[in-house]
């Protein structure tokens, strides 16, 4: 059975195996400045566990998927090279996604779960991931423009409003 739970410190060996997992494949796909072998850090990630907001995708008892998910002003999305539909409501974004490989559907669980708790989300990817790019369209998602990163490197920015 399939369930979202909030991530917890004893995740952490997996949760690592999985965004190295998902690092690899980025890498061969021609995606390799997203995530390189240095994104996300070890302390990033227990970060987001302190703040409860990494959460763990569950096939029964093992974990194969993850994903940060919060509702709440993101500084990276202030400022966009486009629009955003919903400027007046509350938004949740997603990031950092990744799947073990082992199932299929992870975003879509990451969403069902995300659009349970606010009704207006926010996700980006790199330019180079295409196939993240074709699944968060598929998801619903509409294109709204470009943002930057912490660091300026720019991502394409996508919303969903229910």
């Amino acid at each position: 059975m399939i369930r979202v739970e909030t991530a917890g410190t004893e995740d952490l060996p997996r949760i690592l195996e999985i965004y190295r997992h998902a690092q690899d494949i980025m890498i061969e796909r021609g995606n390799a400045t997203q995530w390189g072998h240095f994104y996300p850090s070890r302390e990033l990630l227990e970060k987001d566990i302190s703040l409860s907001r990494l959460f763990v995708i569950r096939d029964d008892e093992r974990i194969v998927g993850v994903f940060m998910f919060e509702i709440g002003d993101d500084d990276t999305y202030k400022v966009i090279e486009g629009s955003w539909n919903n400027t007046t409501e509350p938004y949740g974004v997603i990031h950092r996604i990744a799947s073990s490989g082992e199932c299929r559907g992870m975003l879509g669980i990451a969403v069902e779960f995300a659009r349970g708790r606010v009704g207006n989300l926010r996700i980006d990817t790199h330019e180079n991931n295409s196939a993240m790019r074709h699944l968060i369209l598929k998801e619903g998602f509409a294109e709204r423009g470009v943002i930057r990163t912490y660091d300026g490197s720019p991502r394409i920015a996508f919303e969903l409003n229910t």
